[in-house]
């Protein structure tokens, strides 16, 4: 049976191979006689599926060795409780640039924990672009900065990091949410002091979170940080201080081998930009559909459009659905129509939605 192409924007798909292999090892794990489910997070079994888990990301990510991986949970939205609990240490301020929806929870979160400074916001102009570096106005002593590296439902993405050294800020931590974007590129970890993301979107099930964070910052939680999510705990228990999400982990796994197996993240980035590059060349061929990011900083992963008269975008989510198109109907905070292509999906997903959009354009144009 041929599946349909699922453009949601998380939970996401999975490569086809991550799923079959799942499916396989799903009642007896390598000859264990258990699925990983059933398996104690501390026996030999997990233990060496987590350990693997953890060296092929830091491969992946060249992961310097003064960071730790952290497998948590809770998703981003918890941590942007847990980034204040444990970075403020004795500061009470902490500045954000919000970009859209996503950094706008970041930064809501964090006013129970802080004073949050608005270094920047691109709010004003609807949250079609990033603002420019050299238009922030970043506090004087700020515990980090928080920035959103590709927003979901507005579909903005960042293509360069910034440099807290040139605004004067040497020692200041930068705080990436990485959740929609992270494997699909490779990055420079070590620009960054902290990531951390929800799996659910290039990694595998809803359920995990990874932080990635410098060594050197652990140890400043909050005495009401929880020590479930106290990163020196996490990262002392080796991301076993509790029970961590198994099977999660698990497949987590497995969509990083199949990673290393594709070739790797410039690999990976090569696929990623033929789709978004051919998925955009139609939306601005046509009048029919319209797109409000802008060009420079539009995402390859979340590609947010409207049709010109939004009465056709029911007969146009149905058409869809009959041609196996399945989750393109926009987020209800700006509607429209969103298409996320995740690492898993294809080129020849996005060329079938290319060739509807225009042959629906056609029909009702």
């Amino acid at each position: 049976m041929t599946r349909p192409y699922n453009f949601s924007a998380g939970p996401a798909a999975l490569p086809p191979e991550v799923l079959t292999e799942a499916a396989a090892e799903m009642l007896d794990w390598h000859g264990s006689g258990m699925s990983v489910m059933e398996m104690s997070h501390r026996g030999k079994e997990f233990t060496s599926i987590i350990g693997q888990a953890e060296a092929d990301l830091r491969e992946l990510l060249a992961v310097p060795s003064d960071y730790r991986i952290l497998f948590m949970q809770g998703g981003a939205l918890a941590e942007n409780a847990i980034v204040p609990m444990n970075l403020l240490g004795n500061r009470h301020e902490a500045d954000y640039v919000v970009t859209g929806a996503w950094s706008i929870k970041s930064q809501k979160e964090a006013r129970k924990y802080c004073s949050v400074n608005i270094a920047a916001s691109s709010e004003a102009d609807g949250f079609r672009a990033i603002p420019p570096q050299d238009t922030w106005r970043l506090s004087k002593n700020p515990a980090y900065v928080h920035i959103c590296t590709n927003e979901t439902i507005h579909g903005v993405e960042y293509f360069w990091t910034p440099d807290l050294k040139s605004a004067g800020l040497p020692d200041t931590p930068l705080v990436a949410d990485v959740s929609s974007h992270i494997l699909s590129r490779p990055m420079d970890v070590s620009k960054f002091d902290v990531m951390y993301g929800g799996a659910q979107k290039n990694i595998g099930p809803a359920g995990l979170t990874l932080v990635i964070v410098r060594e050197a910052l652990l140890g400043r939680a909050l005495p009401v940080c929880p020590s479930a999510f106290d990163w020196k705990t996490v990262a002392e228990a080796h991301s076993m201080y509790n029970t961590p999400p198994t099977y999660a982990i698990y497949i987590a796994g497995l969509v990083f081998r199949w990673i290393k197996g594709q070739g790797g993240l410039a690999a990976i980035e090569q696929r990623n930009k033929a789709k978004a590059e051919t998925l955009y060349r139609c939306l601005d061929e046509s009048d029919f559909y319209r797109t409000q990011v802008a060009p420079a900083c539009r995402s390859r992963m979340n590609v947010p459009f409207f049709l010109a008269d939004e009465r056709l975008n029911e007969p146009f989510l149905d058409g869809a659905r009959e041609r196996g198109l399945l989750q393109l109907k926009g987020h209800k905070l700006v509607g429209g129509m969103r298409a996320s292509i995740y690492n898993a999906m294809p080129l020849a997903g996005v060329q079938a939605l290319v060739d509807y959009l225009r042959e629906f354009e056609r029909s009702h144009g």
